[in-house]
């Protein structure tokens, strides 16, 4: 039994990666629970040891010899404990050994509940910790169910180790207007990872600005590589999104190479957000250059401090380029505040 002891917790360790220790002190654990269960109680004079070498666990109680026993649970007489050592004396603490076997059902049933709400902590705390290490990346989710209760949509999504776990993409992260269907593959962002008493709670994200930011870092090769920096995303999920870029090659056209031959690069990611607009900025640390630009697809003829106001601009475009620097429903401009930190004011001349 030792031998397939010891061969269960390697696999163990090997197939889901808790760690030996940690099931030997739940082992340990769960036979001292279950020696107390049997011995009304009384448990703090047991020893248990799991030897890795040996492939052996053994129990043993530790008594005090003494010359008049007043607690058999701690104590043994001199008589009995040399019955057992025949050098022991007055004082010493000899071992005896305690036989797993001879516990009572109720006793054994308790050590293998230990034993087993052990490996799922342990499971629950290494996949915390997996996806904890996901936070703010993108993950590939497959919808498993609808949720009838708040329309939540529930996926099962992977860490980086062949983990997976479950999460609900909640109503107000989901994209309006995009229905997701059972068995469908979408990529989701992990907007925050939580401890809970069961499995981790992943609180994922379809409408998240990070969203847009991780699927240009996985369609951009100059993003993953370092040449091309984003250094903001303004983004209304379903509609319009502007993300900033800039270059750290003066050889390297931020915009082109984002948007890519014939458009590719951009048509990928837009696909992804079921046709969500993109614009794509030049940025630049000039406030007013970056204010500029931001309001694309609009042209621009000046952009001016207004006033004393840190950060607010007034702008000037062409009046028939008013609408459009607006945006419908201000959009465009709400957009190109919040990619710039700015106010906007926009005037047409």
């Amino acid at each position: 039994m030792n031998a397939e002891l010891f061969d269960a917790i390697e696999l163990i360790e090997r197939e889901r990666g808790v760690p030996r220790e940690y099931m030997f002190d739940k082992i340990a654990q769960a036979l001292t629970t279950a020696y107390k269960r049997d011995n009304d109680g009384v448990s703090e004079n047991i020893v248990v040891e799991l030897d890795d070498v040996k492939r052996e666990v053994t129990m043993a109680l530790r008594k005090t010899v003494v010359d008049k026993v007043e607690n058999p649970t701690l104590e043994i007489s001199l008589e009995e404990g040399r019955q057992r050592s025949p050098r022991c004396e007055l004082g010493d603490v000899i071992s005896i050994g305690v036989k797993t076997r001879d516990f009572g059902r109720i006793a054994a049933q308790t050590a293998k509940q230990i034993i087993i709400q052990g490996l799922r902590e342990a499971e629950r705390g290494l996949t915390f910790q997996e996806f904890t290490s996901k936070e703010h990346e993108l993950l590939t989710g497959q919808v498993s169910r609808i949720d009838p209760r708040n329309n939540g949509v529930v996926m099962e999504i992977g860490g980086g180790k062949g983990e997976k776990t479950e999460a609900t993409l909640m109503p107000n992260e989901q994209v309006a207007g995009e229905n997701l269907r059972i068995g469908e593959h979408v990529k989701v962002y992990v907007v925050e990872v939580r401890k809970s008493t069961r499995e981790p709670l992943v609180m994922i994200s379809r409408t998240h600005p990070g969203l847009v930011k991780r699927l240009f870092e996985l369609e951009i090769p100059e993003i993953a590589e370092g040449i091309i920096d984003i250094k903001g995303v303004a983004r209304e999920a379903s509609q319009r999104t502007k993300i900033a870029v800039r270059s750290n090659d003066p050889n390297v056209d931020p915009i082109g190479a984002c948007v890519g031959a014939k458009g590719m690069r951009v048509a990928n990611i837009i696909e992804e957000l079921r046709g969500e607009k993109i614009d794509i900025i030049k940025y630049s640390d000039d406030p007013a250059e970056f204010v500029a630009a931001a309001l694309a697809p609009a042209d621009v003829i000046s952009v001016e401090l207004a006033g004393d106001i840190a950060k607010s601009y007034r702008v000037l475009v062409p009046a028939d380029q008013l609408s459009l620097a607006i945006g419908k429903e201000g959009q465009n401009a709400r957009l190109a505040a919040k990619l710039t930190g700015c106010k906007i004011d926009i005037k047409p001349c």
